[in-house]
């Protein structure tokens, strides 16, 4: 089972269970409310497990994720639900997490970023490493598209290096399926990438990632606001898309910790729509939604 540690700084929340009735082994019915003492109580234990704000605009998303755990465990509803995640024999509270968690990702995303990478990153890597050493974190890994495509750009640019890609997530299943490194299609990958670093598995349609690709980066679940078993710098942290799921505090710390994570000029590479624009950071802008320490 998985455990998820709780952060010092987050505020702690009543979570008692709501009590509106209910048998935790009835099937459920084809229509479900979810009460606003159970709204509450599942948004409340989002925040406080993994950081994630949950607001009232985001309560349609959370019926529906919530729903499908409903329906496959058979339960009554919402209460029986909640009684269920009380119970730290269940297991429940990762899955839970896990259905929470958006997972939205492609290969090469934010062409920009890597276009920056390429052109700028790496040869700045190669003029100050003369270890031929590198390191890489990408946060928030997901079905692992990131990482493979950092692991393309670093193997094209640098295959002599001792080059290495921390790729974590919350998230167990994503991670799984990340470490197995085979996909339904490969949009968005160049095609000379394609040619060198992807097979066609010939089962419908299927590709794996080669090898040589794979042997660089280590998949690792991870809490964002938990500790942070890592000892070294990174050259370069990719955390997109990330931090929108956070309130502002939450945001401040964890860009202060990825500062310290950081080497001297090292980049981070945040969302499309994230900024540090409204933090008091010793960050530089350097790109679009690129920061150098």
């Amino acid at each position: 089972m998985c455990i998820i540690h709780r952060q010092q700084w987050l505020p702690m929340v009543s979570l008692a269970t709501p009590l509106l009735g209910g048998h935790i082994n009835e099937y459920p019915s084809t229509n479900l409310i979810m009460q606003d003492a159970e709204f509450q109580y599942l948004s409340q234990l989002a925040f406080r497990e993994s950081g994630i704000v949950i607001n009232e605009s985001k309560r349609d998303m959370l019926y529906g994720r919530v729903m499908k755990r409903i329906r496959y465990l058979k339960l009554t509803g919402f209460t029986a639900y909640c009684q269920l995640l009380q119970d730290s024999y269940s297991g429940e509270l990762s899955a839970f997490i896990n259905a929470i968690t958006t997972n939205l990702t492609a290969f090469f995303r934010e062409e920009y970023h890597f276009d920056f990478l390429h052109n700028v990153a790496l040869a700045d890597f190669k003029h100050h490493n003369q270890d031929k050493k590198l390191r890489i974190w990408s946060a928030g890994c997901s079905t692992g598209q990131e990482p493979y495509s950092i692991a393309m750009s670093v193997q094209g640019q640098l295959p002599d290096w001792d080059s290495k890609i921390l790729a974590t997530d919350l998230d167990s299943e994503v991670l799984w399926r990340a470490h197995q490194g085979t996909y339904d299609e490969l949009m968005g990958i160049p095609m000379h990438y394609r040619t060198q670093y992807c097979s066609d598995m010939n089962l419908q349609h299927r590709y794996s990632m080669d090898d040589k690709i794979k042997q660089l980066i280590a998949f690792k679940q991870l809490n964002l606001l938990s500790r942070w078993p890592m000892k070294g710098q990174f050259d370069a942290i990719f955390c997109r898309n990330v931090l929108i799921y956070f309130d502002d505090e939450t945001k401040r710390k964890l860009v202060q910790r990825f500062y310290s994570q950081l080497k001297p000029g090292g980049y981070l590479f945040i969302g499309h729509s994230e900024s540090l624009q409204s933090f008091n950071t010793k960050f530089k802008l350097v790109g679009q939604t690129i920061y150098q320490r």
